[in-house]
């Protein structure tokens, strides 16, 4: 049986852009799991940081469910480190895209619900950190474009100069 998608591809500018996504998603999560996980009272207390603090509004502290999220969050960024590793596994690349696209499609889904809880600057802040890793998710998604063949002209004028 014959694969739609090629498993793997040479390396070019959407390899580039995918690692460029799949990177920063690993990063921005990883710290937010070593926060959570490590830290979950002041991860509770301070999420996203920069003098904002957005968790208490939801509810109270729940260690365990911040110390779980920690790991999830943790578990996804390795999940995009090994998808960065293996970059030109479209395959792969396209899974961590999809698995990303669930979560922060999901998670920014909710937090539309929640937007009454915050002020205007919150919630304005809130819906463009969640949309852009939503963006972010999808753009591994997406596939190359297709290199442009010449045109019949172009390739005409070619063999008249060789």
């Amino acid at each position: 049986m014959s694969r739609s998608t090629p498993r793997a591809r040479p390396a070019g500018p959407k390899t580039t852009i995918d690692r460029s996504c799949l990177t920063l998603l690993a990063v921005v999560f990883a710290g937010n799991g070593f926060w959570a996980f490590l830290m979950p009272v002041s991860w509770h207390k301070n999420f996203p940081g920069f003098g904002l603090s957005w968790l208490p509004r939801l509810g109270p502290y729940n260690e365990h469910l911040a110390r779980d999220s920690g790991a999830m969050f943790l578990a996804l960024a390795l999940f995009s480190a090994l998808a960065v590793w293996r970059i030109t596994d479209v395959v792969l690349t396209r899974i961590a895209g999809a698995t990303w696209l669930v979560f922060n499609g999901l998670h920014l889904g909710y937090h539309l619900t929640m937007l009454h809880m915050y002020s205007a600057r919150d919630q304005v802040l809130s819906m463009l950190s969640l949309a852009f890793l939503v963006a972010l998710s999808l753009v591994p998604l997406l596939p190359a474009p297709r290199p442009s063949t010449p045109g019949r002209e172009q390739r005409a004028g070619a063999e008249l100069v060789d």
